[in-house]
């Protein structure tokens, strides 16, 4: 999972840094059109800070709430993470036993 949040970070870093130079190369540029582009680019790139900023702040929270209540109860977040662990180990192991035969 950490391989693929690198990837969207860097694509999405990437796709800033395009605009902005899109935006930097038509600025000399006039038209009515490409100055309504530029605007809307412009209100686009803000829009997509403004929702990572959200994400970024709502997965710091549900990241916080969680290790507050594994440290208020340790044995049962122990208990559950055993039990997830058997339950996929179960479902991984009748897979393969599928695919064998």
């Amino acid at each position: 999972m950490h391989k693929e949040t690198k990837a969207v970070k860097h694509d999405i870093g990437q796709l800033a840094e395009d605009a902005h130079a899109l935006m930097s190369a038509t600025a000399d540029v006039v038209g009515e059109k490409v100055g309504e582009a530029r605007k809307r680019l412009a209100g686009a790139l803000e829009r997509a800070k403004e929702i990572a900023g959200m994400v970024r702040d709502k997965t710091v929270t549900g990241a916080k709430a969680t290790d507050a209540a594994v440290h208020e109860h340790p044995y049962k977040a122990s208990a559950i993470g055993v039990g997830v662990g058997a339950i996929f180990g179960f479902l991984l192991s009748r897979r393969c036993s599928r695919d064998r035969n």
